[in-house]
């Protein structure tokens, strides 16, 4: 049941206990778990992949199981509808639209003296992105992972993910990373399978960067290997926050919920309202269509842990403890979304409006739903074109240019006590001053 309140400081109290949930003891356990792992990996390549895959996922496989085959990538065609075929392109193509025109471009300036500043942006030489399993099959976030990473023109990119109890992979999944440009793709999920893209293996290529959703074991995983590779974001459980007034319909405030309720027991769904009557209405459909969902027990958990319902005396209060809770997704279900927005600081992406549920985001919108959770939304960003590329300083100056700052490089140098700093300006202005 969705719990009711009313007062403002027992709701700050109870949307930080939400927003910290990843920070329990059990998760420290599990952290050493996954050191464990990444340790084994990283020593013992895919001796260790396999042992793992054979422990945590209950599957016996082979070194010559791990990459998919072109067979199996044929197959999958054969084995999803032409609606859903047609539905993946459909969102290839508005992600890819959204993308590019995000993609960083570099610059230079040509200053006086003949000074040279610019950027140089480029794409990494190996990505990998981690597609979860398990639970439930995620076409959609190997089109959001992918796609960017094709438009950064990233020359290699390679897909993990864990297999069924049959050692297949749903075949939307088989089709959506093709469609997106990719070929290589692991059947290895969880921990070991960041370990074996931070580390590399016999078979598995080491990447730059991770991207990707994942379980508890695969967030603390990518927390530990970076600095090894890079990563998008600590991905924790989902998590929607909404606000709304009078105006909104309940049934669709409650499917809201309900749809990032369902993701797993840990997920948070959280509404704001005005509107007492409302709060009501909402916690009462919410319970109307649990009864028959096909998750239920679930979503229950998931509801009754970390939902929450919080009646506040205005729209600008539910503006403020919107902002602190920094939510994954913030759903604006008011008669005039575009005025809250104002106020809003912090939120990984905006649902503007009735019109506007979250799960537009998820599948086709095109702005990316890979997005910082657990209140990550206050310095971080959604992923993009920008997370697999890095861009170099461009610095040229000339000799009359070096000459007018020599004097400020050489106090600032010689303040810090680094000789050859200095030394390295200094014998410069003597070279200049012995040239005919």
């Amino acid at each position: 049941m969705l719990r009711i309140i009313t007062q403002r400081a027992e709701a700050r109290a109870e949307l930080r206990r939400i927003c910290d949930r990843t920070h329990d003891d059990q998760v420290l356990h599990k952290e050493a778990t996954v050191r464990e792992v990444l340790q084994a990996v990283q020593r013992q390549g895919d001796r260790a992949v396999l042992h793992y895959t054979s422990e945590f996922d209950r599957l016996d496989l082979k070194p010559d199981e791990l990459r998919v085959s072109g067979s199996e990538l044929d197959a999958a065609y054969q084995q999803v509808s032409k609606e859903l075929l047609d539905a993946i392109q459909l969102a290839c193509r508005q992600i890819e639209a959204f993308h590019r025109q995000r993609v960083p471009k570099s610059w230079v300036h040509f200053g006086e003296d003949e000074v040279v500043l610019g950027k140089r942006y480029t794409p990494v030489d190996r990505a990998g992105i981690y597609i979860p399993g398990g639970l439930a099959s995620y076409p959609s976030s190997v089109l959001m992972n992918a796609i960017p990473a094709k438009v950064a023109k990233v020359p290699r990119i390679v897909m993990m993910t864990p297999p069924g109890g049959d050692k297949g992979i749903n075949p939307a999944v088989l089709v959506a990373a093709q469609e997106a440009g990719i070929q290589e793709i692991y059947r290895v999920g969880g921990a070991q399978a960041i370990a074996a893209l931070a580390y590399g293996t016999e078979t598995i290529p080491k990447v730059d960067v991770i991207t990707g959703p994942g379980n508890i074991y695969v967030m603390l995983a990518k927390k530990l290997v970076f600095g090894t590779v890079g990563i998008d974001s600590l991905a924790g459980p989902s998590e929607v926050l909404v606000i709304a007034d009078k105006t909104a319909n309940p049934v669709f405030v409650a499917a809201d919920l309900l749809a990032q309720a369902e993701h797993d027991q840990m997920a948070s769904a959280i509404l704001l309202t005005d509107d007492s009557v409302l709060a009501r209405k909402v916690v009462d459909e919410v319970e109307r269509q649990l009864a028959d969902h096909p998750r239920r027990l679930l979503t229950e958990k998931a509801i009754a842990h970390y939902g929450l319902v919080v009646v506040v005396e205005s729209l600008d209060v539910a503006a403020e403890l919107s902002n602190d809770f920094a939510p994954e997704h913030l759903e604006l279900e008011v008669a005039d979304p575009w005025a809250l927005l104002d106020k809003i600081r912090h939120a990984g992406a905006i649902f503007l409006g009735a019109s506007t549920p979250e799960a537009v985001g998820d599948y086709l919108a095109g702005p990316n739903h890979t997005l910082p959770t657990s209140g990550a939304a206050r310095y971080a960003s959604p992923l993009g074109v920008e997370t697999f590329m890095k861009h170099s300083s461009l610095i040229q100056y000339s000799p009359t240019a070096l000459q007018k700052v020599a004097g400020a490089i050489d106090l600032l140098a010689s303040a810090e006590g680094l000789h050859s700093h200095a030394e390295s300006i200094r014998l410069r202005m003597r070279g200049s001053q012995e040239l005919p």
